[in-house]
């Protein structure tokens, strides 16, 4: 191989290797800073193909995507000096890269230990201004809400990252403890159930009187148009009795005796002791009553 043959392959590599170190990419779920020295020069590189100085810059990319921190369990007391062990996580991600690279030296870990201190920093101060009560049912939401914003005023100015969310996943109660809650929790269910009940019964009972008062006035109102439409109807039956009367008043004494046979002989058990001459067979003879 001649000379000029060697020193071609040498720079073709060397060129090679020198556009090898001169670019970088930094992928759609990265963040990435620039280094000049070992100094934070460019603290924002955008997602795609750049150029650096080779042996001058140096590229540090990390993982821009939400990222979840699962806090070892904790001790904590509340304000009645109850003792508890809580289980939390953390969700967070990067959003000043330069920061970020400067509090942790761009390590995930470290900056991991950071949050999660401050994680049990503020739960601890959290849990000892509630009592044990509201930490297990009735401000669990509103604690994390108040953490979540506590931890993001530190973090974002100092850190670089953005607390997403904090829940508690398991809270354990020591058995001294757990034993008295529980008790206070259902005497608690047992109130509120009998308060329901009463309460239930007393509407019960104001239905159940409106109910009979509505039937009585209902009562008394058919009953009041009752008699008045039989008021009105014997009204009638008198009138019309009336008028038949004084058109023709042998007819009248006709069907009322056909009316009074009708009723007299109803039963076959019936026995009447009546002289067959008497008024009251007058229209058995002929419909003159002779």
């Amino acid at each position: 191989m001649s000379g000029k043959s060697f020193f071609i392959i040498i720079g073709a590599l060397l060129a090679i290797f020198l556009l090898s170190n001169s670019l970088f990419i930094v992928q759609e779920y990265e963040r990435g800073v620039l280094l000049r020295f070992g100094k934070v020069d460019n603290a924002d590189l955008k997602p795609g193909l750049g150029i650096k100085l080779p042996f001058v810059d140096e590229v540090r990319t990390f993982d821009g995507r939400v990222l979840t921190l699962d806090a070892r369990a904790e001790r904590f007391l509340t304000v009645e000096k109850k003792s508890m062990m809580v289980d939390s996580f953390a969700k967070w991600r990067i959003i000043e890269v330069g920061t970020y690279y400067k509090a942790t030296n761009g390590e995930e870990p470290r900056a991991e230990r950071l949050l999660e201190q401050r994680i049990n920093e503020g739960l601890r101060n959290e849990f000892a201004a509630r009592s044990l009560q509201e930490v297990v049912s009735g401000e669990r939401d509103q604690l994390m809400v108040d953490l979540t914003k506590a931890l993001n005023q530190f973090t974002q100015n100092s850190l670089g990252i953005e607390v997403v969310d904090v829940r508690v996943k398991r809270i354990d109660l020591p058995t001294e403890v757990s034993g008295p809650v529980f008790s206070r929790m259902s005497a608690e269910r047992e109130r509120e159930a009998r308060e329901h009940r009463s309460k239930g019964k007393e509407q019960a009972e104001i239905i159940k009187a409106d109910a009979d008062r509505q039937r009585t006035i209902i009562e008394a109102q058919a009953y009041r148009d009752s008699e008045l439409l039989r008021g009105e109807g014997d009204a009638s039956a008198a009138a019309i009795y009336a008028e038949a009367y004084n058109r023709d008043p042998e007819f009248y004494a006709f069907v009322r005796s056909l009316t009074a046979y009708r009723k007299s002989f109803s039963g076959k058990e019936d026995i009447m002791l009546v002289d067959p001459d008497s008024e009251f067979f007058r229209y058995m003879k002929d419909s003159k009553g002779k």
